[in-house]
């Protein structure tokens, strides 16, 4: 039904594109909140999982297609809304086929693997008067909407300086970007700056308010998952490895003892095809290129990187991206003309402090304690999809609203930061 003769009262209709992960995850909205999100197709090249994210929906057979042509040729429009949830590479060119169907569209990040692909998108975006949001998942962890807000507020004066750090676990760095599908640019599409951080610079653009980046430096390699670092002893493969039981990245240890990113290693375990051990052994032990050695992979996106930006007004910002950490977490600190604001989003709280000169005090401190989610981006996943069903239906979107041309400086800021590193030189940018 169009969403002009829709009422409020009845719900969005969305179409699933790229039934993945996380376009299940957005999708699962719909379970919970049936009277707000129906979903009401599938785009999926694979022929399983068309069929078992149309079962999982209780799709009929004529609403599973084979890619977005298949749809706009079959079809046209049969949804208000569509959740693109493809591989990096994919966003973009399913993206504006959709737009130009009259979809609205809720596209996982990075928005694009370049910077004119990003700027083709917001062009076909305003060209057919289409909403899209981006799937920067963060803004909406109440971790960092409640710093927003104090920014907002005023609470600590003008900001003068901001901090990232996003610290990527061991397990994470080796599933995601040693042995997985965003271990290169040639598998995943993106660098990792872009495909793991381009939320945290995200971030550093949304404290700001829209104020524009003006220049970007980085420095980053990789220096730890190379051949040359294996131990002595390592195998090719790690269940076969005769230094498996003492390796801290053990393909044993991570997948089938403690279970870790299994919807990432076995195929359609998401959608409910869950192996047996036996099976999942073998894979491990076999073709899985999740089983192979972290130091004899095909890898060559960066373990770290550091950023600094610049700021129109004036302010820095740096963030400080590290793989292969003990713990995970994501850090942020804000200095301002009043005060700062200073916290770890995994420890459910951060501190405000601002400057008390009278006699025998230094500065004031102030704990906001947070309910965090460990889990689905510190509880944002499903409050991103909440918001993207108002500004679909018109209502007012919220603070941490991730529409497309609120969005683009952070992708700026990581596309520059990698011209950076590469060239090493100061890459500047263009006020949009």
């Amino acid at each position: 039904m169009a969403a002009e003769s829709r009422t409020k009262v009845e719900p969005i209709t969305a179409i699933i594109v790229g039934a993945g992960h996380r376009a299940i995850i957005y999708g699962s909205y719909s379970k919970k909140h049936p009277d707000e999100l129906k979903i009401v197709g599938v785009v999926d090249p694979d022929p399983i999982r068309r069929s078992r994210t149309a079962n999982m929906f209780g799709l009929p057979d004529e609403a599973a297609y084979v890619d977005v042509e298949d749809l706009v040729r079959r079809s046209g429009k049969i949804a208000d809304a569509a959740i693109n949830g493809t591989m990096d590479s994919q966003h973009v060119p399913t993206t504006l086929p959709l737009l130009d169907a009259g979809y609205d569209v809720l596209l996982e990040k990075p928005i694009g693997t370049a910077q004119s692909e990003v700027l083709e998108l917001l062009a076909g975006a305003r060209k057919n008067g289409r909403k899209v949001m981006i799937c920067h998942v963060l803004r909406y962890a109440p971790f960092y909407v409640e710093i927003r807000r104090r920014v907002a507020a005023g609470d600590i004066g003008d900001i003068i300086s901001l901090q990232t750090v996003e610290n990527v676990s061991y397990h994470h760095m080796a599933m995601g970007f040693v042995r997985g599908k965003w271990r290169s640019k040639a598998s995943g599409g993106s660098s990792m700056l872009m495909s793991k951080c381009c939320h945290d610079l995200d971030l550093l653009a949304w404290m700001k308010g829209g104020i524009a980046p003006t220049a970007v430096s980085s420095f980053g390699g990789r220096s730890y998952f190379r051949a040359e670092k294996a131990p002595a002893g390592a195998g090719e493969r790690c269940l076969d490895c005769a230094i498996e039981e003492s390796c801290d990245y053990s393909a044993k240890k991570h997948y089938l003892e403690q279970k870790l990113w299994a919807p990432y290693l076995w195929p359609d375990y998401h959608l409910g095809v869950v192996p047996s051990m036996e099976e999942r052994i073998e894979s491990l032990r076999t073709d899985n290129p999740y089983g192979r050695c972290v130091w004899k992979c095909d890898n060559d996106v960066v373990d770290h990187q550091s950023v600094v930006v610049e700021f129109a007004d004036g302010c820095t910002a740096s963030h400080n991206m590290t793989g292969g950490t003990s713990k995970p977490c994501r850090a942020i600190h804000l200095i301002g003309t009043h005060g700062e604001i200073q916290g770890v989003m995994e420890d459910g709280y951060f501190v405000v402090r601002r400057p008390d000169p009278r006699a025998g005090h230094e500065y004031s401190e102030e704990r906001v304690e947070l309910k965090v989610s460990k889990d689905m981006h510190g509880g944002g996943d499903l409050r991103l999809v909440e918001d993207f069903i108002r500004v679909v239906r018109g209502e007012q979107p919220s603070i941490s609203s991730t529409a497309l041309e609120e969005s683009i400086y952070g992708h700026l800021i990581g596309f520059a930061a990698d011209r950076s590193m590469e060239s090493r030189r100061i890459v500047g940018l263009e006020t949009l």
